[in-house]
C-alpha cells in the first residue's frame, strides 16, 4: 500500500493544531540509521486507510518528495470521541532483518466442522491476531486458521497453525501456545439435548386393576 506524505518544519503543540485545523495530520519516521523524521498527511485519506486491515499489518510504501521508503504502521492516537487522528507513527525496515508484527487471523471452515454442522456447537474466536517474525518480504496480510476439524470441548492453538514460509511465532507467543478458538455446545441446547434423552418411562407406571368382590 502506498501513503503520501510531505516533511514538515514547524512542530510543537500549537503547530500540530493548525496542522489539524487545516486537515493534516502530524506524523514521525524513525527506524534503521537514519535519523527521525517529522511529516504532515492528509487526514481524510489516512482515516479511511487506517479502516482497511492491511493497513495494519503489511509493509507500506511511504513516499516523502517523490523518494519512497518502506515502513510499518506502529502507532496511532485517536480522538476520545470525535474520528480524528491525532498523531501517527512508522517505523523504517530494511530486507535483510526481521520485523515482529501482529498479524490479523482469518478463520475458515468452521460452518464445515462436524462440531457446528452435527453437534450444534458454536465456535468462539479467542484470540484475533498473533505477534510473529519474519523478514519484510515474507509478512502475511493475514494467517488462516481452518476450523473444519475443531472439536466439541477442545480448541485450536496457536502451536496447531500452519503459518507462511518464513514466518514463525515471536517467543513469548511459542511459550505460552494460546487458545484461538473453540467449540461449546450452548448451555439452553446442552440442556434441551438432556431433557430430550430422558426415557419416557420415568412417569410413574398405571396401578394394576382391583378384582373386583
Amino acid at each position: 500500500m502506498k501513503v503520501v506524505a510531505f516533511e514538515r518544519s514547524v512542530q510543537g503543540t500549537g503547530a500540530s493544531r493548525r496542522l489539524r485545523n487545516s486537515g493534516k495530520t502530524p506524523g514521525i519516521i524513525y527506524g534503521s540509521k537514519d535519523p527521525a523524521v517529522v511529516i504532515e498527511l492528509d487526514h481524510n485519506a489516512l482515516f479511511h486507510a487506517l479502516r482497511k486491515e492491511a493497513f495494519h499489518s503489511s509493509i507500506l510504501d511511504l513516499e516523502i518528495g517523490g523518494k519512497s521508503q518502506k515502513v510499518l504502521l506502529r502507532d496511532y492516537q485517536m480522538h476520545p470521541f470525535k474520528p480524528l487522528v491525532l498523531h501517527i507513527d512508522f517505523q523504517r525496515v530494511s530486507a535483510t532483518e526481521k520485523v515482529n508484527m501482529r498479524v490479523p487471523l482469518h478463520f475458515i471452515n468452521a460452518e464445515n466442522s462436524t462440531a457446528v454442522k452435527l453437534q450444534g456447537a458454536v465456535v468462539s474466536h479467542i484470540v484475533n491476531e498473533l505477534q510473529v517474525s519474519c523478514l519484510p518480504a515474507d509478512l502475511p496480510e493475514f494467517i488462516e486458521v481452518d476450523l473444519a476439524n475443531i472439536e466439541v470441548g477442545h480448541g485450536i492453538h496457536a502451536k496447531d497453525l500452519t503459518l507462511p514460509k518464513g514466518v514463525t511465532l515471536v517467543l513469548h507467543v511459542e511459550q505460552e501456545n494460546p487458545v484461538l478458538a473453540n467449540a461449546r455446545i450452548p448451555a439452553v441446547k446442552a440442556a434441551d439435548t438432556e431433557a430430550a434423552a430422558a426415557p419416557a418411562a420415568a412417569a410413574p407406571a398405571a396401578e394394576p386393576a382391583k378384582d373386583k368382590a
